[in-house]
């Protein structure tokens, strides 16, 4: 990773991908950052799910969020704990998913949230990582930077 020289101890071992995605899937809240249409940053909580290797999770079409994501497909997503960061930056687009992962994910999400999704939350956009970033506020693992093919 350029320019965190300092943030590297020999001897100490980066952090494993399953340590990120284990970030990815078990927090609670995470932060969103959309782009406005003017190029000014938007972030907002969210609640969300990992599957199959990407981040999933639900916005109402006229939130600020979902008119974003329509003019610019990038953003960045953050689990809620800074002192193990995953950063995740990523491509955003509404999820075209067959009914079987649709029942899927929101299977996932009402067991993760408790919460009966009734239809009115809105469409369930996907996230697809280009790049993830980890670091430990502890120092016990160096940081680590994960790179996606974008197909």
């Amino acid at each position: 990773m350029p320019g965190y020289q300092m943030m590297f101890r020999k001897g100490v071992d980066s952090l494993s991908w399953a340590w990120a995605v284990k970030r990815l899937s078990g927090a609670r809240n995470y932060w969103l950052a959309t782009v406005r249409g003017d190029g000014r940053p938007h972030v907002m909580p969210v609640w969300g799910i990992w599957f199959e290797n990407a981040f999933y999770f639900s916005t109402g079409p006229r939130s600020r969020k979902a008119r974003n994501i329509e003019k610019n497909m990038n953003c960045v997503v953050c689990p809620e704990n800074a002192a193990d960061a995953v950063i995740l930056e990523g491509t955003v687009r509404k999820a075209s998913l067959d009914s079987n992962s649709l029942r899927e994910i929101v299977r996932n999400y009402e067991e993760k949230y408790s919460w009966k999704m009734d239809g009115s939350e809105g469409s369930f956009y996907r996230v697809q990582p280009k790049k993830v970033f980890g670091f430990v506020e502890s120092g016990a693992s160096n940081p680590s930077r994960w790179s996606f093919s974008t197909e």
